[in-house]
């Protein structure tokens, strides 16, 4: 494989997915995806607007009232799921080429990664097709009733997602959904476009009826919002920004529509001085550098007792500096670049603020003039009311700061609106369960950090959203209940 042939090879699916045909936007419109890596179009991909959100609302309500999916047998759907994860799987390889193309990031994780984290989503969820279950219930009114709960899907689901990790989370969302029986409306991110497309044709493949899963690209600002506020939604759920998703939320009112949130992070991650220092480091290495820092969960304040500091900032530092950072295509590439010019820019703005803020250890620099590559930064002496350390800046940059006690840190890793995740390093037991119970975060990785499955709820706590991805508890998101109450005396 050669990045030369790689990107010059074209991209199959680039249109909108609606009702199981590929559409234009009814006005034409064509949105140019990006490739991260050098900067330039390589695909031309359907524009979707209001009009196309209305299109693509009324094929999933068609498929959802009138169409097989709601109304197939639980083992049926569960097989249709299961034959798409395999079929991701049987297609690991173009996936991950368009995942690196359009997102950037190393074709060898986005294959033996992205592709199989997605495609196991599927597999997983899969079973819960037939394991939605309702229960009965003894009551107390005079007389003789019969009384029980079923769980039902909710309807048409609007999912939208990210650019940071466009395939996976879209299979977070539309595993469970069409468990349940939903049908759905995806946006993916105006800038990653291209693996949800990919996903619909696969869907097909698998015998999910045309209509069930339908995708506009499309920009936020338009399709997304268009999507949030439409009456013929039943819920929506949307991955990204937590100001983006305070607009999400006013929009969703107006048929007070089911929302889920999963939000931005600023994870506290702590050392303790009885940590296996040589884990810890590489296992915050990651919990940062990872994906570039894109992403919500990345461990980006790190605390470090006082008395292993020096020692630990140190050997991060020089992992750091290891790192290589380059073209997603090139097998020696361990991250890759930001995902878009805008998003460069951003993350270089608290790059100079980190300088003014505190002192730039290593990294803090923009590499090259193609493509949007950024050192690995580890900024030192930032203060708690630093920009650096109190705002999301979702790149490849972590703020170290020292401590002295258990009271102390807890009460610095709590002191932010975020509450996503955190990370704890200790040898002691004890204090892996008690720090655990005291951090205000959705998930608490203890001696290790970034670990995903398909059985994990994952969400936020406070301003990192509502709701969960992932696990049993997310069905609960995509089902509402119904209580059935028959008189069966005489």
């Amino acid at each position: 494989m050669t990045a030369v042939n790689e990107r010059t090879r074209p991209v199959e699916h680039t249109r909108l997915h609606i009702g199981g045909q590929w559409l234009d936007a009814a006005d034409g419109a064509e949105l140019p995806s990006v490739d991260p890596a050098t900067g330039e179009v390589f695909a031309s991909v359907a524009c979707g607007g209001a009009a196309d959100v209305d299109r693509a609302v009324a094929a999933a309500r068609a498929a959802f009232e009138n169409g097989p999916w709601p109304r197939m047998k639980p083992n049926e759907r569960a097989a249709a799921l299961w034959r798409l994860g395999d079929l991701l799987l049987a297609d690991a390889a173009e996936m991950a080429r368009i995942e690196t193309l359009d997102q950037g990031k190393p074709y060898a994780i986005a294959q033996a990664a992205d592709v199989p984290s997605a495609a196991g989503l599927f597999h997983y969820m899969s079973g819960y097709a037939t394991k939605i279950e309702g229960e009965t219930i003894p009551i107390s009114a005079p007389g003789q009733y019969h009384t029980y709960t079923r769980r039902e899907p909710l309807g048409v689901v609007g999912l939208i997602v990210p650019w940071n990790f466009p395939l996976v989370i879209t299979a977070w969302k539309v595993a469970p959904a069409l468990a349940a029986g939903n049908t759905v409306v995806l946006k993916p991110a105006e800038a990653t476009p291209l693996s949800a497309l990919r996903l619909a044709r696969l869907a097909l493949e698998a015998g999910i009826p045309p209509g069930v899963l339908n995708v506009v690209t499309g920009h936020g600002s338009t399709a997304g919002a268009a999507l949030a506020a439409h009456p013929g939604v039943d819920k929506i759920s949307f991955t990204g920004s937590t100001a983006t998703g305070r607009k999400i939320l006013d929009a969703a009112g107006g048929n007070l529509k089911r929302v889920t949130l999963e939000l931005g992070g600023k994870s506290a991650n702590i050392v303790f001085p009885d940590a296996d220092l040589d884990k810890a480091i590489a296992g915050s290495s990651d919990a940062i550098f990872f994906n570039a820092g894109q992403a919500c969960a990345a461990g980006s304040r790190l605390y470090v007792h006082d008395s292993v500091y020096d020692e630990f900032v140190a050997g991060l530092v020089e992992r750091a500096k290891r790192i290589r950072v380059g073209d997603g295509f090139d097998p020696a590439t361990e991250i890759g670049p930001l995902a878009s010019r805008e998003h460069l820019d951003r993350v270089s703005a608290y790059l100079d603020a980190g300088r003014a803020e505190g002192t730039i250890v290593t990294g803090g620099n923009r590499i090259g003039e193609a493509g949007y590559f950024v050192e690995p930064t580890v900024i030192a002496d930032a203060g708690p009311g630093a920009r650096v350390t109190r705002e999301e800046i979702f790149g490849p940059v972590v703020v170290a700061n020292r401590f002295t006690s258990e009271d102390e840190v807890v009460a610095a890793a709590n002191d932010t609106r975020y509450g996503l995740a955190a990370g704890v390093w200790t040898g002691r037991v004890g204090t892996a369960h008690r720090v655990a119970n005291r951090l205000r975060a959705g998930t608490v990785w203890v001696n290790t950090y970034g670990v995903f499955d398909p059985s994990m709820p994952f969400g936020g706590m406070k301003e990192s959203g509502w709701g969960r991805e992932m696990g049993h508890e997310v069905l609960h998101d995509y089902t509402d209940v119904k209580t059935v109450c028959v008189d069966i005396d005489g």
